[in-house]
């Protein structure tokens, strides 16, 4: 079942993102987790914007992502949906739950108006990529970033 995360699913959902390698490099998996997750987990939940979801089986958060809505002036002021931190728990992927989580928020952009999905994804991740392929993505833009 797909839902709006809560707080009380923080450690679960910092526990996904440091599951794979990249996350591992950049989360804190601590107990009790960092003030910056739960601070961060506030302005997204009272965003209108945002919607941190997750998928939930049997009381386990085992699937998640964040889906932002960006208000543009292009395209006739339309907006546009961001995917982003898209997880999987390890022993659950396969079964198509990251499908369905994707098939959730392309309606959900499709319903809030929004004219295209979009999403980025590390060049280290080729099953990522290959997956997002197979769902319709398509690589049009050179993506660049600017760590601080």
């Amino acid at each position: 079942m797909i839902r709006k995360a809560k707080e009380e699913d923080l450690i679960e959902i910092v526990g996904l993102l440091a599951q794979d390698p990249l996350g591992q490099l950049r989360e804190n998996n601590t107990s009790p987790l960092p003030q910056s997750y739960k601070d961060a987990f506030q302005k997204i939940n009272h965003d209108p914007n945002q919607y941190l979801m997750v998928w939930e089986e049997n009381g386990e958060v085992i699937g998640l992502f964040q889906l932002t809505f960006t208000p543009y002036l292009t395209y006739q002021g339309s907006s546009r949906a961001q995917i982003e931190g898209v997880r999987v728990r390890s022993d659950k992927r396969g079964m198509g739950l990251g499908e369905k989580m994707f098939l959730w928020a392309i309606e959900k952009a499709k319903k809030e108006g929004a004219h295209l999905i979009q999403l980025t994804t590390d060049k280290k991740r080729p099953d990522a990529l290959r997956f997002y392929e197979k769902l319709g993505f398509k690589a049009s833009h050179e993506g660049m970033k600017l760590h601080f």
